[in-house]
């Protein structure tokens, strides 16, 4: 009998994953849904930072093996990260998943990381087409393809727009975005946008993408408020998986991952959480035909 490499994890259990690399097998995307996570991961420090317990878990290398025992935990395919630590830290993270691992470099001190078990065939930082201007994207852009194993191409846009209240800088970003997406809205291709946006759905910002034709997962699919901001208490819904293309016709399951050491224990003032912010998670099943 041939078994899954879900089942295969879930029969080894998560115990011995500490000890090495996560193991990866060959699926069947008919039988398999696709899992992405997108995560600000506040640069791998835990939260609150000054929490002696945080601090200690830094101090002995501990965040490594318990952003991977934790991420493990639902199986993902893609994993985004906003607010990256240093590039050592985010290889050691897909070594332990057993992922392929693409770096987009910050304009300032925020870079973004792609991770996928499948190959990222091809990624650009910032593709623009031409420089980047100083005042945007100061956090991350970046894209990538990644082969899924129909051999199909998916394009990832990872993305970690400008805080403030103020939207003008925002604005700006997402119109830049959009025009160099063009070429991939006439491809026809599966897409993703997945990141820590920094806008919640009521703003002109999120309206741009909509009227752009992106499908936010959770709006669709997801239950509640979908708070992804803070780790404690309930804030905003300012990180996104979105939608593009045949892909979009796909979604079966969108949520923010307020469980587990995602999310600070108010009632123990020694915890802490990874990071100040929730994962946010998308599940991608078969396109459905109407027959």
């Amino acid at each position: 009998m041939t078994i899954s490499r879900r089942q295969f994890c879930a029969a080894l259990g998560v115990a011995g994953l500490s000890a090495t690399a996560f193991p990866v097998f060959a699926t069947d995307s008919k039988t398999e849904p696709l899992r992405v996570i997108t995560y600000n991961v506040y640069g791998c420090r835990g939260w609150p930072a000054n929490r002696s317990l945080a601090r200690k878990a830094v101090a002995k290398d501990q965040m490594v093996e318990r952003f991977s025992m934790e991420l493990a935990l639902f199986d993902p395919d893609i994993i985004n990260f906003s607010e990256s630590p240093g590039e050592a830290v985010t290889k050691a993270i897909a070594k332990k998943l057993g992922m392929n691992h693409v770096r987009f470099p910050s304009g300032g001190n925020w870079p973004g990381t792609l991770l996928s078990r499948f190959e990222i065939t091809d990624s650009e930082n910032v593709p623009l087409g031409y420089a980047r201007p100083q005042n945007l994207f100061t956090r991350h852009w970046g894209r990538g393809t990644i082969k899924l194993p129909t051999g199909a191409p998916l394009i990832v846009h990872s993305a970690h727009l400008y805080p403030v209240v103020d939207p003008t800088i925002r604005l700006k970003e997402i119109n830049a975005m959009l025009t160099s997406m063009q070429d991939d809205f006439d491809s026809g291709q599966s897409m993703l946008l997945i990141g820590d946006l920094n806008h919640s759905p009521e703003t002109e910002e999120y309206q741009l993408w909509k009227d752009a034709g992106w499908i936010d997962t959770f709006a669709k699919v997801g239950k509640g408020e979908g708070i992804t901001f803070q780790a404690d208490v309930e804030n905003e819904r300012i990180d996104y998986v979105m939608a593009y293309g045949p892909i979009a016709n796909q979604i079966v399951e969108s949520r923010p991952l307020f469980e587990g050491a995602f999310r600070l224990n108010l009632a123990d003032e020694n915890a802490f959480a990874l990071s100040d912010h929730l994962p946010q998670l998308a599940i991608f099943g078969e396109q459905k035909r109407d027959d």
